[in-house]
């Protein structure tokens, strides 16, 4: 079949339909079907040859065209596709290199093969196309609520029926117990849109924090115009969670607007969320006052915050525990995730039973190594005083508050502390040096004996191996797993130093081994510096 011999508008109306069927832009279209033409008169004319094919959008004729380029002699490889600018000359006056000259060929006998290898040609365009389409259609749709339609379920994965697309429910997505059934409406939240092999996959969740915020953000006015935020959220899905709100509006109570008028706006999310309970918390700047809130509704009798660790402890009354912790953990876990905190509850009792044993174990500590007795020793504790370094260093002032020091008593303390200092420190250094440690590193300087000592028996032993350690394996840190927060324990952590030291020393040390150019930090420091000014100017 020649495609001079077809009706030539029938290729525009087919290209239409195809278009409008599969809701895409008739061009893409067109720009197959020349595709495909073009590769049926390569079959026919040669495949070296470059013929490509143009069909005009108002009749439909399609052409077909001859293209050769102008190359260098030397480049000459392709005789069907390139020619000399000398070979040039006969069919223009002053050919440059890379001037195309176009030819007019015959159309093409479309044969069975060709025409079904067109066809193909056409429906692979078509199709990608479409994926096309489907990808930009959703990937801006990430962190909203769409509405859908259940097709089928697929080994507990459910098959959502979202307009132009499908999209995947996962098993570990859906609330609890869940079921559907086909043509069952369905609320999700759009988590993710990939590029695939098969297409655009569109991966909803019914689970995510950030559907029961955008949930409260459709039934409450005063979140979508931005006069209450969302501050944090915490599910444990299908069973309850914990939701943060705060109010840029004194005159507006973000609990109260949240719940609604007897309960109405929470009571739709709630029904939403197959009848998870939510606990709406002011958010609170303060900390451990978030935390007593988070709890609810377990009293708090007192709360130890310790910022650098992110860890917190929080006392209740003996008959409030069980409240705090909740059903399997369900309340403390919660509040955990909702402050981000690591929370120790303890009760009354077992705090009191804890300082007690704190007590008794610095005052034996003075008592062995002071060689005071034992009065002498809770004196110390109980002003506050913690281990030998304080004795030994601090000014002979805060020792002479005590009662019963002079300051000959005084000095004599302090010179016994710094003895046990000493030796304490030699012991250390000589230890160390038998494990193997270096110069470089002995010479550092920042680490005491005893840190020196621990990065050695941790296999620490130059300047080279401090280098090459991260923050967190000095310093400790927390990594979180499933959710649980679990603890990493630090070389130097038992010395108290906190992340951000161990930050500086490692970097000292790579600028001292000339791994790191110190004016490279101060350009990272000066981009972060005109960055942050960026910001706080649009805001």
């Amino acid at each position: 079949m020649a495609i001079t011999s077809a009706n030539q508008l029938e290729l525009l109306q087919t290209a239409e339909a195809v278009a409008r069927e599969k809701m895409i832009d008739p061009n893409l279209v067109v720009e197959a079907m020349e595709e495909s033409l073009a590769r049926a008169a390569k079959s026919r004319y040669g495949a070296e040859m470059d013929i490509r094919v143009s069909i005009d959008r108002k009749t439909g004729r399609a052409t077909f065209t001859r293209v050769r380029t102008v190359v260098e002699d030397e480049e000459l490889e392709n005789y069907q596709a390139e020619l000399t600018v000398e070979q040039a000359k006969q069919y223009m006056a002053d050919p440059q290199i890379g001037d195309e000259i176009k030819d007019e060929v015959p159309p093409v006998e479309l044969g069975r093969i060709a025409a079904q290898s067109a066809k193909q040609v056409i429906l692979q365009k078509v199709r990608e196309a479409e994926r096309d389409r489907q990808f930009d259609e959703f990937k801006d749709r990430v962190g909203t609520i769409i509405n859908g339609t259940v097709k089928r379920e697929e080994y507990g994965n459910v098959i959502v029926d979202i307009g132009r697309g499908e999209g995947i429910l996962r098993r570990n997505e859906k609330i609890g117990r869940e079921a559907y059934r086909p043509n069952d409406r369905i609320r999700c939240f759009i988590k993710d849109v990939r590029r695939e092999a098969r297409g655009p996959q569109v991966f909803l969740s019914r689970t995510a924090p950030e559907f029961m915020s955008e949930l409260f953000k459709m039934e409450v006015p005063e979140i979508y115009d931005g006069i209450i935020e969302i501050k944090a959220v915490a599910r444990d899905p299908g069973s309850r969670a914990k939701i943060a709100v705060i109010s840029y509006d004194g005159s507006i109570d973000p609990v109260g607007a949240c719940v609604g008028m007897r309960g109405s706006r929470v009571q739709a999310v709630v029904n939403e969320l197959q009848g998870e309970k939510i606990d709406i918390i002011p958010w609170n700047d303060d900390q451990p006052t978030f935390l007593v809130n988070a709890l609810q509704p377990a009293e708090v009798t007192k709360v130890v915050l310790d910022e650098d660790a992110g860890k917190i402890e929080v006392v209740v009354p003996d008959e409030q525990l069980s409240l705090a912790i909740g059903r399997r953990g369900q309340n403390v876990r919660l509040a955990s995730q909702l402050t981000g905190l690591d929370i120790d509850i303890l009760t009354e009792a077992e705090e009191s039973e804890r300082r007690q044993k704190e007590f008794a174990a610095r005052t034996q500590l003075f008592m062995d190594a002071l060689d005071l007795d034992e009065f002498f020793a809770q004196l110390l504790v109980s002003e506050g005083f913690t281990n030998l370094e304080e004795v030994a260093y601090v000014e002979v002032d805060e020792l002479l508050v005590i009662d019963g020091v002079d300051e000959d008593t005084a000095n004599e303390l302090q010179a016994r502390a710094r003895d046990v200092l000493e030796e304490a420190n030699r012991k250390a250094m000589e230890h160390a040096r038998e494990l193997g440690v270096e110069d470089s590193l002995v010479d550092f300087e920042g680490l005491t004996p005893q840190m020196i000592e621990a990065l050695a028996e941790d296999g620490v032993k130059s300047l080279e191996d401090f280098a090459t350690c991260a923050d967190w394996e000095l310093a400790g840190g927390w990594t979180t797993v499933n959710g649980e927060r679990i603890k990493d324990d630090g070389v130097l952590e038992k010395f108290d130093v906190s992340l951000e030291e161990a930050q500086n020393m490692v970097m000292t040390a790579r600028i001292q081994l000339g791994w790191v150019d110190p004016s490279d930090l101060e350009t990272e420091e000066e981009a972060v510096e005109d960055d942050a000014a960026e910001e706080g100017s649009e805001a």
